[in-house]
């Protein structure tokens, strides 16, 4: 099985990775395709200050996935602004089932502001997010399922599980812990000034935030890139997934 969860950046994906990793029965690999978008040789950033690294292709990348696939059931967690018109209707149709990650856009544009004060619409990610969801409705002819970030947070267990009976896999309870520390199998883990991941090495599990990002009314250009992505943040969340008990 080739499983991908599509998410925009700071909506807690790497944690839902990190769930799926403790599961054992997939191949988990971590945003193949931002490496990429930020680092490859094709890269489709316009960061001037980015490298590209020579011979790292999205055809090896693509490669190497569909060959792992051949042997294991594969996790991947991406942002789908990364993939762009890469995703072609062969690399599309090898993917077995599509899934996506949602959060409030103020709380996104927040994170990655933090970190980033020139982060761009396009990294923001949710206008790229919305036209995949869509590929994949019409494509499928069914609706794809679509995860709150704050479902995960405050309902891990019910949230977990329907999203598991959504794409036709087992819950595994023990998955959704783990110990903290540092995650070795993670490319760009983040550190020093760009700790990108450090609160997910001191969990041990899903839980909420306890700490507030500045407020975005105090740059008009985070404001804008806000109500940009509203619309295609509000057209998600219609589809969003109940928790398990809720539903049932």
């Amino acid at each position: 099985m080739f499983l991908a969860l599509w998410a925009t950046p700071r909506s807690t994906s790497t944690a839902f990775e990190w769930m799926m990793r403790q599961r054992g029965d997939f191949h988990c690999v971590h945003e193949p395709f931002n490496e990429l978008y930020y680092y490859g040789e094709d890269k489709r950033s316009n960061r001037e200050e980015v490298e590209p690294r020579p011979g790292h292709t999205y055809d090896s990348v693509w490669a190497e996935l569909l060959a792992q696939g051949r042997k294991t059931s594969v996790f991947v967690k991406e942002h789908a602004y990364s993939v762009g018109d890469d995703l072609d209707e062969e690399r599309f149709a090898a993917i077995d089932q599509h899934s996506f990650l949602l959060r409030d856009p103020k709380r996104v544009i927040q994170g990655m502001a933090k970190y980033w004060p020139d982060v761009e619409f396009e990294e923001v990610g949710f206008e790229a997010l919305h036209l995949l969801f869509d590929r994949v409705a019409e494509s499928t002819g069914a609706v794809p399922p679509v995860v709150h970030s704050d479902d995960l947070l405050r309902r891990p267990r019910e949230t977990t599980e329907a999203y598991c009976k959504a794409v036709d896999i087992p819950f595994i309870e023990e998955a959704l812990s783990w110990e903290a520390g540092p995650r070795t199998e993670v490319k760009w883990y983040g550190s020093g000034d760009n700790p990108w991941h450090d609160y997910l090495t001191n969990s041990t599990g899903f839980s909420q935030p306890k700490t507030q990002s500045p407020p975005l009314e105090d740059d008009a250009r985070l404001v804008e890139l806000y109500e940009r992505s509203v619309p295609h943040y509000e057209a998600l969340d219609s589809h969003r997934l109940v928790p398990l008990q809720a539903a049932e």
